[in-house]
């Protein structure tokens, strides 16, 4: 009866085939109208998963609290020492500050005055009397820089501390490291090299630590969903404005962006990058493979136009279900020319076999679609009931991609038994003058049959005995292994997460109160796994007595030094040059007067007489290098001896909404001890966290329970798609063991597939693990064509036209996706490994498995001759 009405479709399709072409296009141009008009893609990666989910809950709870803290992005600030960071860091905040148009809000979570004044209240006991000590010692110095802050005050230094030395008030030994500090800051100026000098090193007289050269701005941009990059154009803003600043390179300074938005933003770029040259050598070698199976352009037309008019249809009635593509759904268009195409492929190549028999075009259509109408409907509907299957599962991206892909096999079909055979009748391609069969094969065939016994039994060894390598199967649940490190916003997030301080792999928590979060942080401080926990109690010092008398005592002896009434005004070059030569000559006295101890100060001074004689623009230079540390500096050291005690109410606004929200919850921050950049350290790291406080959130646990969802999304799916086709097998084949023949090649292939996983080590991830519907759809697909030709009588399968259709069928699908392993994304590429094997091992299944586990069919079909 199906075929009955099928072949009924052609003829009449046949008939009035100018209609159904016109009809086509006319079908077409209204799909592609409405994909225009309409098209939307929302690229939030926070929507592919459902917000009923647990987890996304706590999400979403979070967010709305702390609304401060979602979609941002992440200024990393790196230069050569802590001055030229912290004034870099402060400039551009105030530059974004400026951009409300593409910039919401810019902070700075480590600066501000309430740090700059306070920051030595951060530090331990130890540390502040060591820092207030070396304020004693460097006090002198300090009050001629206070007083003349100019390179002309650096020189009066220098020729103040000879002094010292001559008058026996210090040694050459205690000032060979500050003296080759500065000798080798103006060496760089001579040279044209950024700036490297720190007068906190000087000061200190310790080396700065990579993070104290590190400053960080936390942006929330503008976002515009609509488009592929939402935070493009606040990006570009913010780099602009580094720029405008001459925070680059070529000054020792390094600005980066990371966070979720560049993050997400540059996924598409890296995904992009090479896409097109990809895409083009992919369409060439589709092309030549249909060549292969067509041998006719007319019929390859045909197949393509089908293919375009079922794609526009397709993408209509897409946007028309869903309103809005998603990151995962947007690959429909991929499904549909990686699975469409092989109706089209088996329906022509069942033509031209036919054609072979019968010369008359219409007369062969018609027998094409007797032949292989019901197997193309049954495959058809069972690939599409695969990716319905995806519809009740909560991963939101997949189930869309489901519901477009499945309804697409549905147009697939429908436009290969009309408007392709309607498109062949109207080229009227050439007879064929041989059979499309491989007689080449019959050796493998007869090969089979006579080892059929053998075969199954080597099969079922190597697939049971490969069983075990799935307990080794991997799923990455990082995201972030799926990126290029090369690409900045990744390369910067691994940086950060280095360092247990910056890492944004931290886990938030929320607590009624500050008091439950307090009291919270003392038990999470206990386990091992934690690094250490931040509320905002901890932003009131500890130990500040003592700490402030400390201060206080420095502030009464450097104090004045800092503030002097009046300062000297910055020199000219004529008198920059002076001081120049006078400081070398006391420093050449010096290095005379002192045999053996001589080096440094001797280098110092030939330092100093090249910037004398060099051009203004290098003095220049050498002042760059010099004098706003200096002021920076000098400023910080002003600031941080007016300290006070600090209470909860001393906090700044700004601080206390980062942590308190407008409900009076607190927010916790847990930060994971080790490698935050290791899967196995993260997972360890959320699953003791959430045993104490199972409300928690961030990144840690999403990347675990994302993972989680996303199986589950698959095996419930799968299991579903599983018993829908094997319903519908059931009410078409009526027969238990037919069913079992299409679904045991099947079960099959996806077996060995995830064992080559193992072997080749290629784990399943989000990306990879989308060939699994493409898997399920061209299998049941294949055994389905290979079930009903032995049903219908087909012997020497291996040698027919089917074996034909499916191997260039198989190849077309795996040369669109397999071109994906080339791709520089690591995500993609892996899709693209994934997907080769899977149709390796899916063809392999349907066309030498199968036929050997069907073994002769039990009524031999006589060949009809034209």
């Amino acid at each position: 009866m199906l075929t009955s009405f099928i072949v009924a479709v052609v003829r009449l399709c046949l008939r009035h085939r100018w209609v159904v072409v016109i009809a086509s296009v006319a079908l077409m141009a209204l799909g592609v109208r409405h994909v225009i008009n309409h098209f939307a893609i929302n690229t939030d990666s926070g929507k592919l998963i459902s917000e009923s989910v647990p987890w996304r809950q706590l999400e979403i709870a979070f967010d709305v609290t702390f609304p401060s803290r979602t979609g941002l992005t992440v200024v990393v600030i790196d230069a050569l020492t802590p001055e030229a960071a912290e004034n870099a860091a402060n400039l551009l905040n105030e530059r974004l500050g400026q951009l409300p148009e593409v910039i919401r809000s810019s902070r700075r979570p480590d600066g501000g005055d309430f740090f700059k004044r306070n920051g030595l209240l951060f530090l331990s006991t130890a540390e502040v009397k060591s820092t207030t000590e070396q304020l004693f010692r460097a006090q002198a110095f300090l009050g001629t820089l206070a007083a003349d802050p100019s390179l002309r005050g650096v020189m009066d230094t220098l020729s103040l501390a000879a002094r010292g030395v001559r008058e026996k008030e210090t040694t050459i030994d205690s000032l060979d490291k500050p003296l080759s500090s500065i000798a080798g800051g103006f060496e760089a100026a001579l040279a044209g090299k950024p700036p490297a000098f720190s007068w906190r090193e000087l000061f200190t007289g310790t080396d700065a630590r990579e993070r104290d050269k590190r400053r960080i701005l936390l942006v929330q941009p503008v976002l515009d969903y609509t488009a592929l990059e939402p935070g493009q154009i606040a990006s570009e803003a913010i780099r602009e404005a580094a720029h405008s600043l001459k925070l680059d390179e070529q000054n020792g300074i390094r600005v980066r962006l990371t966070g979720p938005v560049p993050l997400a933003d540059e996924e598409f770029a890296t995904v992009a990058d090479g896409a097109a040259l990809n895409a083009a050598i992919t369409v060439l070698a589709v092309v030549f493979i249909l060549w292969l199976a067509l041998k006719s352009p007319r019929i390859m037309f045909a197949v393509f136009a089908s293919l375009v008019v079922g794609l526009a249809a397709t993408a209509a009635l897409g946007l028309m279900m869903v309103g809005s593509l998603n990151l995962i759904s947007v690959a429909f268009a991929v499904l549909f020319v990686g699975l469409g195409v092989d109706f089209g492929i088996q329906f022509s190549v069942r033509y031209r076999d036919e054609r072979h028999r019968n010369d008359n075009i219409d007369a062969a259509l018609c027998d094409a679609a007797g032949e292989s109408g019901r197997p193309l409907l049954l495959a058809a509907v069972s690939t599409a009931m695969g990716f319905f299957s995806f519809l009740p599962t909560e991963y939101r991206g997949l189930s869309e991609l489901g519901l477009i892909a499945g309804v697409g096999m549905l147009l697939a079909f429908a436009t290969s038994i009309t408007l392709l055979p309607a498109l062949i009748s109207l080229l009227r391609p050439r007879g064929e003058t041989e059979a499309m069969g491989y007689a080449i094969l019959a050796p493998v065939d007869h090969f089979l049959a006579r080892h059929r016994r053998a075969v199954l039994i080597a099969t079922a060894i190597i697939s049971i005995g490969g069983l075990p390598l799935l307990a080794f199967l991997r799923f990455d649940f990082n995201p972030l292994n799926l990126r290029s490190p090369k690409v900045e916003s990744v390369s910067t997030f691994l940086d950060l997460s280095r360092d247990p301080l910056t890492s944004p792999n931290v886990i938030d928590i929320l607590s009624p109160t500050l008091d439950d979060a307090n009291a919270l942080s003392v038990r999470l401080e206990t386990l091992p796994e934690v690094d250490h926990v931040l509320t905002l109690s901890d932003f009131v010092p500890s130990g500040q007595k003592e700490k402030l008398e400390l201060i206080e005592d420095a502030a009464a002896l450097v104090g004045p030094t800092l503030a002097p009434g009046e300062t000297r005004p910055a020199p000219g070059d004529d008198e920059l040059i002076i001081s120049l030569q006078r400081t070398a000559a006391d420093l050449s006295a010096l290095a005379k007067a002192s045999p053996g101890k001589d080096q440094t100060i001797a280098r110092l001074a030939e330092a100093l007489e090249k910037l004398a004689q060099a051009a203004p623009a290098v003095r220049a230079r050498a002042k760059a290098a010099f004098v706003p540390p200096l002021l920076v500096t000098l400023d910080q050291l002003q600031a941080a001896l007016q300290a006070s005690a600090v209470t909860r109410a001393d906090l700044p606004p700004d601080l206390v909404a980062d942590w308190i929200a407008a409900d009076g919850s607190a927010r916790l921050e847990v930060a994971p001890k080790g490698d935050g950049n290791d899967n196995a350290v993260l997972r360890r790291f959320a699953d003791a966290v959430r045993q104490i406080a199972p409300n928690a959130t961030g990144v840690p646990v999403s990347i675990q329970e994302s993972g989680k969802t996303v199986v589950n999304a698959f095996l419930h799916a799968g299991a579903f798609a599983l018993i829908t086709i094997l319903i519908l097998l059931w009410v078409v084949l009526r027969r238990l063991s037919d069913v079992l023949l299409t679904l045991i090649p099947l079960i099959l292939a996806g077996v060995v597939t995830l064992e080559l996983c193992v072997v080749f080590g290629l784990p399943l991830n989000f990306a990879n693990i989308i060939a699994l519907p493409l898997l399920l759809g061209v299998g049941v697909a294949f055994k389905i064509y290979f079930v009903m030709a032995w049903r219908a009588g087909v012997t020497d399968l291996l040698q027919s036209s089917l074996t034909r259709a499916v191997f260039y069928s198989a190849m077309t699908t795996a040369v669109a996706f397999g071109s994906l392993w080339l791709s520089n994304h690591p995500g993609t590429s892996s899709m693209g490994q994934l997907l080769a094997l899977s149709l390796v091992t899916t063809l392999a299944a349907a066309v030498l498995f199968q036929p050997v586990l069907m073994g002769p069919p039990r009524v031999i079909k006589q060949v009809r001759e034209g």
